[in-house]
């Protein structure tokens, strides 16, 4: 098959599970039935709010969601999103670790096959001067889903995660920020060259925010080098405030090979607990999580046909 995708992507992203289960609702370890049933409430009020997108004029063909199957199947919600003609991702990762691992071992082709996802999602934590033997493992791990997906014709979505290690953080003096904007662009590039000569081929790169134009510019590069034309970068929010994210998304929006963002968080958080809160009926959260996902779509599209007319 053609390795990358040719689209755009807007992308919900609620697949959250260890950290959502913990932060939203003070689960800690597995939920018993009765939690579970909750969270997955919790989630289809997410997903309302993407059926409000739609009617409020998102379009179909490039509008998705991340969803989760521990939290989102008991719903419904792969399917849910089928039917409407939405676009499925779904993750493959063990969620609460860091180091990856298969959440269902090696029965992850059979979950795939049973939810049929247009992209099978990864989210990966990898600094090139971290831990070598973990990110052997890992990059192992990763290969042999990769090679799974293409072999059966499936696109393989790869959030990358760099963290900072003590040593980098030192060079910054422990100024994460600036460790974001001196530091971290560079390592995600040399993670990708890594990953990709390991026979890691991803079609679809879920980048953390970056600052600067010019590094979104120099990620797609390295994402689309030796002829790996199709391949495209997405922006990923990170559970940062809006104007954040914004910046983000006015980054990467111009640049060849980005082609839309991922955003969680940033959309669903503050309508999500409102509603847990009783401070906002059901209707009216699911309406703001929808005017959210649609602001960030017009902040991309209109960064991107800036750059057009430009």
């Amino acid at each position: 098959m053609t390795l990358g995708y040719d689209g755009t992507l807007y992308i919900l992203a609620f697949d959250h599970r260890g950290s959502f289960q913990k932060k939203m609702f003070g689960i800690e370890g597995d939920p018993s039935d009765e939690q579970t049933a909750t969270i997955s409430d919790a989630k289809h009020l997410i997903f309302e709010g993407m059926v409000k997108a739609v009617e409020q004029g998102a379009e179909a063909g490039v509008t998705g969601v991340l969803v989760d199957e521990q939290f989102g199947a008991p719903k419904n919600i792969p399917g849910g999103a089928k039917e409407r003609g939405l676009l499925l991702a779904m993750p493959v990762e063990k969620s609460g670790q860091n180091e990856f691992d298969f959440q269902y071992g090696d029965e992850f082709g059979a979950h795939i096959e049973q939810f049929d996802p247009d992209f099978s999602k990864v989210l990966v934590r990898y600094n090139p001067e971290g831990d070598a033997d973990m990110n052997s493992r890992q990059t192992e791990r990763l290969k042999r889903l990769g090679d799974w997906l293409h072999e059966n014709d499936r696109k393989y979505l790869f959030e990358l995660l760099v963290p900072a290690e003590d040593h980098q953080l030192e060079k910054v003096g422990g100024d994460t920020d600036r460790y974001d904007a001196e530091l971290r662009p560079d390592l995600m590039r040399r993670a990708i060259t890594e990953l990709q000569d390991a026979g890691v081929e991803a079609d679809i790169w879920k980048i953390e925010g970056i600052d600067t134009q010019e590094d979104c510019r120099r990620i797609a590069d390295t994402c689309r080098r030796d002829g790996r034309d199709g391949v495209i970068c997405v922006v990923l929010g990170r559970g940062a405030n809006d104007e954040k994210v914004e910046h983000w998304l006015r980054q990467g929006a111009p640049v060849d090979g980005y082609a839309g963002f991922a955003i969680g968080r940033t959309i669903w958080w503050d309508a999500l607990k409102g509603f847990l809160e009783g401070d906002l009926e059901r209707e009216g959260a699911a309406e703001q999580i929808a005017d959210n996902y649609m602001r960030f779509v017009r902040v991309y599209d209109e960064a991107a046909r800036e750059t057009a007319a430009a």
